[in-house]
């Protein structure tokens, strides 16, 4: 087979795989690591991919500082400064009409000025904006 191929052929296998209720990450290996081991005929190449995609990835400074981020949004979530943030911008905007929506944007933004992280202050946001 060529590598269009397969290719094409791992697409419906990972489909298959996400209907099966298989978590979609694995799936996306599973279709990834056979491709590679049908394409290289080799089982030891694919172990050599996978470690050093591992420790690349892993290594990545940009991958690496997300949950520190995340650690922060949660942190001043349950410190109150999320909700006090959620508070102004409700108490200044929430009298118009879609005001819990604006409220929101207004929060994120002084949120993500002061965290730096447009995905922590989202995770923080979300817990805020509608809790449980």
């Amino acid at each position: 087979m060529s590598a269009l191929e397969i290719g094409l052929w791992s697409f419906p296998v990972l489909l298959g795989m996400i209907f099966l209720r298989a978590p979609i990450g694995l799936a996306m290996v599973v279709c990834g690591l056979g491709g590679l081991w049908l394409l290289t005929g080799n089982p030891n190449v694919v172990l050599a991919k996978l470690k050093s995609e591992t420790y690349t990835t892993f290594s990545s400074y940009s991958l690496s500082i997300v949950p520190i981020f995340l650690l922060m949004g949660h942190l001043a979530g349950l410190g109150g400064m999320s909700q006090a943030l959620f508070k102004a911008a409700e108490a200044w905007l929430g009298h118009r009409k879609g005001g819990t929506a604006m409220a929101a944007i207004g929060a994120c933004a002084g949120f993500g000025s002061i965290c730096g992280s447009s995905l922590a202050t989202a995770a923080t946001m979300a817990q805020v904006a509608l809790p449980n």
